[in-house]
């Protein structure tokens, strides 16, 4: 699986972009601001291509565990995000919530830079995901 994020607009506090699997539009984005240097919790990662994982440990892991149940089996872990530990995509509709992590959500409000509808987003994505990793194919994401 090949996922693409383009980033559409940043406010100075927030990115708005799309996210396409497979070349096909699915959701849209929401990530931090560009900061140079890094300001941990507040900074978008970098551009690159990144291979997906999932991480079966952790706070969030035992946070959306209690909260999906038997359907989550791990959080989205985006490997080897330079300066970036435990880069994740996740829940979430505001700047706030993102933390350095990819938030997924069906709707955007460009004007406040926020997401909206993200757990039916982040659920759909997170499906797709977790099936063509269990098939031990890769899932690799572009952000641009």
């Amino acid at each position: 699986m090949y996922m693409q994020l383009v980033r559409l607009k940043d406010n100075g506090s927030s990115t708005i972009g799309t996210l396409s699997v497979d070349g096909e539009f699915n959701c849209f984005t929401l990530e931090d601001t560009h900061n140079e240097p890094k300001i941990f919790g507040k900074t978008r990662i970098p551009t690159g291509e990144y291979e997906i994982a999932l991480r079966g440990e952790g706070g969030m892991t035992k946070k959306y565990a209690s909260k999906y149940g038997n359907a989550h089996k791990g959080m989205l872990w985006l490997q080897n995000v330079e300066n970036f530990e435990w880069v994740y995509i996740h829940v979430g509709n505001y700047s706030k919530d993102t933390d350095g992590c990819i938030l997924v959500g069906n709707g955007a409000d460009v004007s406040n830079g926020s997401i909206s509808q993200s757990r039916a987003a982040y659920l759909a994505l997170y499906t797709k995901i977790t099936d063509t990793l269990e098939a031990g194919e890769p899932v690799t994401i572009q952000v641009i």
